[in-house]
């Protein structure tokens, strides 16, 4: 692919598919923000990047508050130079029945799911216009174009994923940025797991992946892969688009 140095911000990237595209970011010459409540998680990749010879700098923030985020990027800018690709991926999951969901919940995963990731962009989007180049990446989620059972609000703060993805591409385009998300399946990062170990999906999820066409779990390098893809110089004709990982299952 096309691709030119620039510098980034990756969400969620201590771990799972955050930790993948950080670190194929890296690969691909660009320098990266590692964004995480995480810290100590982070930073562990950041060494991993320097260690390999790339840039790289830690900007632990909550995501639910604009305060930390603006902090954050202003570190990046400052370490790394201006941003101009986000990759908005941190998410935080919820297994409930739609009885059982109260207030408290609902507000804490729109705040980062949702919220957290307009507040990543909107303060980074100076950057871009200035550059007259950016690349906006969300990762949103299979279920929230299909629907999954006990997770009607983590769904409901991915559709809000999807929906801002096409509204902003149409805002945003004639100004050199693309919008664009990430739809990932079941992919084998700590949430997933996390979710196998509670036995809390409504059938063994051996039984769900058998009926996918690629019937295995996905892996975080393959969305880290669709994330370069959407970042690089060879997508620049391509705004407002989901892209399934999800190992061709339509259902």
């Amino acid at each position: 692919m096309s691709m030119e140095a620039r510098v980034a911000i990756v969400t969620g990237a201590a771990s799972g598919m955050g930790k993948a595209t950080a670190l194929r970011f890296a690969r691909d010459g660009h320098a990266v923000g590692l964004l995480d409540i995480d810290g100590d998680g982070a930073d562990a990749v950041t060494a991993d990047i320097i260690g390999a010879g790339g840039k790289a700098v830690t900007l632990k923030a909550d995501l639910a508050d604009r305060g930390q985020i603006e902090e954050a990027v202003a570190k990046a800018r400052a370490t790394l130079g201006p941003v101009t690709i986000i990759v908005n991926n941190a998410a935080l999951e919820s297994f409930a029945p739609v009885a059982d969901i109260v207030d408290a919940e609902w507000d804490k995963l729109m705040n980062v799911n949702l919220k957290g990731a307009f507040l990543l962009i909107q303060t980074v989007l100076s950057d871009m216009v200035a550059a007259g180049w950016g690349r906006i990446i969300n990762v949103s989620a299979f279920g929230a174009q299909v629907g999954a059972p006990n997770m009607a609000l983590y769904t409901a703060t991915k559709g809000g994923v999807i929906s801002m993805t096409r509204s902003m591409a149409v805002e945003l385009g004639r100004q050199g940025i693309t919008v664009n998300s990430v739809s990932p399946g079941f992919i084998d990062t700590p949430m997933a797991r996390r979710a196998i170990d509670g036995d809390l999906f409504p059938v063994p999820y051996e039984q769900i992946i058998a009926s996918y066409p690629i019937p295995r779990l996905g892996r975080p390098e393959e969305i880290a892969a669709a994330c370069a893809f959407f970042a690089s110089d060879d997508a620049g004709y391509v705004t407002g688009q989901l892209l399934g990982v999800n190992g061709g299952t339509a259902f």
